[in-house]
């Protein structure tokens, strides 16, 4: 059983442009792969799970998504970096399509996408973290017993700012920051405790 790290994509990974519909507008941050990198050379295993409902609306053909998600694979492979997959949800239970109309377990922040991931993958939970730029992705975490982090980039910076936010929150400014807490974790100190001491909040 490996420990794994699972990235939310637009936001994360790349810039959030509303719906990802055509390659040219698939911009990359300039430092993820690096981030997943370095997250391949510690051990981790670093697997994408997003929630895709674009494609519930029609706005997004489901088969885009593979050509998508295999372009950036591809991005990664060339930098030395390796995402072993990419999971997605693309339902919605008011969905207008009537295949994707379903109330799932995949949507984050229910677990089905981690779970599935965990299994397919043989992944380590407790070991594990969620990184993301919604509070849904630090539930996701919760919820399977990972460790969430919260990064202030797509819609993460007012998700930071919200007043209910979790006090024991983890939040980071980017990926990279994200990957150096997790990088920096020590065997004899828990995940949240070292990561929440050093995060910036």
């Amino acid at each position: 059983m490996r420990p794994a790290v699972f990235l939310d994509r637009d936001g994360t990974i790349n810039e959030d442009v509303g719906y990802l519909d055509r390659l040219e507008r698939l911009t990359l941050f300039p430092y993820s792969i690096d981030a997943v990198r370095l997250l391949n050379g510690a051990g981790f295993c670093v697997v994408v799970v997003t929630n895709q409902g674009g494609v519930a609306t029609g706005l997004i053909a489901e088969a885009f998504l593979h050509t998508a998600h295999d372009t950036m694979s591809e991005r990664f492979h060339r930098g030395g970096a390796h995402i072993e997959r990419f999971y997605y949800c693309p339902h919605d239970p008011q969905a207008p399509i009537e295949q994707y109309r379903r109330d799932c377990t995949c949507r984050k922040p229910k677990p089905g996408l981690v779970l599935q991931a965990a299994e397919e993958l043989e992944i380590d939970l407790a070991r594990s973290f969620v990184v993301g730029d919604k509070w849904s992705d630090v539930e996701l975490a919760r919820s399977v017993g990972a460790t969430g982090i919260l990064v202030r980039t797509g819609y993460g910076a007012t998700q930071a700012e919200r007043p209910d936010r979790p006090q024991d929150a983890i939040v980071t400014a980017d990926l990279i920051a994200a990957t150096i807490l997790i990088l920096g974790r020590r065997p004899d100190v828990s995940s949240r405790d070292r990561l929440a001491s050093q995060a910036e909040r």
